[in-house]
């Protein structure tokens, strides 16, 4: 992507996150907020776009339409990371920056932050954890069993079939 568009799509950024002169934040908190409001998509790029720091899945998930539910709380063992510094990773990362990474996470969600919601892709019956993997390894290394998430897709098939699934197992916030 060119220096240019990133440029430009942080500008935006800046426009939609400073408003009356306060950063918007991103925590758990307003993302219930904004879902209470059916502005959850809205949300979630924001978040991409702003301190998720995770510009081109917004700019993908934005190709076509997609499904957005949640935040809802689910057992983590429903997930893995696709990120990290193992080799079986789909994304390999620096073993040091991810540690120092996931240390810094789970030092401000022990201090209480209200930590974002991981935000995962829900296709053909399985889970991809896209957005969150060192805020998932943080969670894990607290012990923490259950967190909340914000599950998408791209067809309203696999969406139903999630509601099916999963919705009465566990409640929508």
């Amino acid at each position: 992507m060119s220096t240019y568009y990133r440029l430009a799509i942080f500008s935006l950024f800046v426009i939609i996150n400073f408003k009356d002169g306060r950063l918007k934040m991103h925590t758990l908190q307003t993302a219930i907020n904004y879902a209470h409001q059916g502005k959850i998509e809205e949300w979630v790029h924001m978040f991409l776009l702003g301190e998720g720091n995770n510009i081109d899945f917004s700019i993908g998930l934005k190709l076509e339409k997609r499904c957005f539910y949640g935040p809802l709380e689910m057992p983590l063992s429903h997930f893995e990371r696709c990120c990290g510094p193992e080799n079986t990773m789909k994304f390999t990362v620096g073993e040091k920056s991810f540690n120092r990474n996931v240390n810094n996470i789970k030092e401000r969600f022990e201090s209480g932050w209200s930590m974002p919601p991981l935000i995962i892709n829900y296709v053909d019956g399985k889970f991809e954890l896209n957005d969150g993997n060192h805020r998932f390894e943080a969670l894990v290394r607290s012990d923490v069993t259950n967190y909340y998430v914000i599950i998408w897709t791209t067809s309203e098939s696999d969406m139903n079939e999630f509601i099916q699934r999963y919705i009465g197992e566990f409640d929508e916030s």
